[in-house]
């Protein structure tokens, strides 16, 4: 009986010490966080930004109309390659044609006027050089009977004769010369008539030749929204003609991006950039800043901001064109594109994951040993303000301790840490909701495990 009395109380005993074990064990792990964590690492780090856009060549053309007519001819396809020169379309041309031979032949009768004009010049000349002789000798003749009129050894009628004849010598040099002035006057109008008829005829020639169109520049058709048969007229105010094809020079390549506002003051021309094509999956391509614009457009309309007579607050990019260096065979424009481009690198810098970084204002640091060193790297601000500390949380001793730090560049998911660590620190990276709501001085566990996936 005793021996069972005993044996119960032993028992009881046992069980009171495995609870009273047990609540403590309990009461140690009740506060106790689970976290993930990454060591502070020195590597090369680079800074990228990224935008998305379109593939494009560097130099392309949209070949309009210049005429009003009907397309008689197309003489290439959608993704023909040309060479410059070549023929690539011609509008109906017989009125042209027809203005063309009738001009030909208005210039060839100018040309025609020009000559006779030139030809009675040349005798109105000739008269007037016989005219200049005669009024010469008959000059000579009235000199002389002046002389012999006064020593009288001639008659008055004699002397009569010879006066009147030397006046119809003089009066036909008139004559002549008048005859010079106006054959002149004839050739002037007929080879003003040339000239005119000359103009009209390049004009009547400029007006065939834009109802042909050839090629500016070796390339590829990349587009043809017309076909024969269709009329096409010229562009007008406020009013775009018609457009027969684009013609695309794809020896430079190039992908035109859009750029946020706020990472637009990191890129510079120059810089390297990877351009990664969605029609051509898991391959980038080495590519370098060629262009940048100056003026934002507005993200919702593409509009530039410069064109718009009121301010609004949307969002708003920046052009930019990266040059590829070895583009592929067979890019197509429009193709949509992604360049990522390096703006910064860092050789062996020490660094962390992005998601490690953490702020806390300062009432938030409450533990006693550490809160004097936190507000001492607080920056001065105004008593009503709210500073916040970027700083990152480490495990020193199994508790969670918050170190203030200076970042520097940041990368795809890695930043440089510039001051407050050192090189193999245990730094907390999560969870998301973890680093929302450590506190400083926290009992933590350290998990790093994969997370199990949902079944669905």
């Amino acid at each position: 009986m005793r021996s069972g009395r005993k044996l119960a109380v032993g028992a009881g005993a046992i069980l009171l010490l495995a609870a009273i074990v047990a609540f403590t064990v309990y009461q140690s792990h009740k506060n106790v966080v689970t976290v993930e964590t990454s060591r502070a690492l020195r590597q090369d780090l680079a800074s990228m930004v990224s935008a998305s856009g379109e593939i494009k060549p560097k130099t392309y053309v949209n070949i309009g109309a210049n005429a009003f007519g009907k397309i008689t001819n197309l003489f290439v396809k959608e993704g023909e390659r040309v060479k410059k020169g070549q023929m690539l379309a011609r509008l109906e041309d017989v009125q042209a044609e027809a203005d063309l031979n009738a001009t030909q032949a208005t210039l060839e009768a100018a040309r025609a006027d020009a000559l006779a004009a030139e030809a009675a010049l040349n005798t109105a000349l000739a008269d007037l050089n016989r005219a200049k002789s005669e009024a010469e000798r008959s000059a000579l003749d009235w000199s002389r009977a002046e002389g012999l009129f006064k020593d009288a050894l001639i008659s008055q009628q004699e002397y009569d004769s010879r006066k009147a004849a030397h006046q119809a010598t003089m009066a036909g040099l008139a004559q002549a010369e008048a005859r010079v002035a106006q054959a002149k006057a004839q050739q002037e109008s007929a080879n003003r008539r040339v000239a005119q008829a000359s103009a009209n005829l390049t004009h009547a020639a400029d007006v065939l030749h834009k109802t042909m169109y050839s090629a500016p520049f070796d390339g590829v058709i990349t587009s043809v929204p017309v076909r024969e048969g269709e009329t096409v007229v010229i562009g007008i105010q406020n009013s775009p003609g018609s457009v027969l094809m684009t013609l695309a020079d794809m020896s430079v390549i190039t992908a035109e991006v859009r750029v946020d506002e706020t990472d637009i003051v990191n890129v510079q021309l120059g810089e390297s950039a990877e351009v990664s094509i969605d029609a051509i999956p898991r391959k980038t391509f080495k590519a370098i800043v060629s262009e940048m614009g100056n003026n934002a457009m507005v993200r919702s309309t593409g509009v530039s901001t410069s064109q718009q007579t009121t301010g609004n607050e949307e969002a708003k990019d920046f052009r930019v064109v990266v040059t590829l260096q070895d583009p592929p065979e067979g890019l197509r424009p429009g193709l949509s594109a992604t360049a990522k481009i390096t703006t910064a690198t860092r050789s062996q810098v020490l660094t962390i994951p992005i998601q490690a970084l953490t702020v806390r204002r300062p009432e938030d640091l409450v533990q006693n040993d550490e809160k004097n060193s936190v507000q001492a790297a607080a920056p001065r601000q105004a008593s009503d303000s709210k500073p916040e500390i970027q700083g990152v949380f480490v495990i020193r001793n199994h508790q969670a301790k918050f170190l203030p730090v200076e970042t520097g560049i940041a990368g795809t998911t890695d930043i440089e840490i510039v001051k407050g660590l050192s090189a193999g620190d245990e730094v907390i990276t999560g969870s998301y909701k973890v680093l929302r709501t450590l506190r400083p001085g926290a009992s933590v566990k350290v998990d790093n495990s994969a997370p199990k996936k949902e079944e669905t």
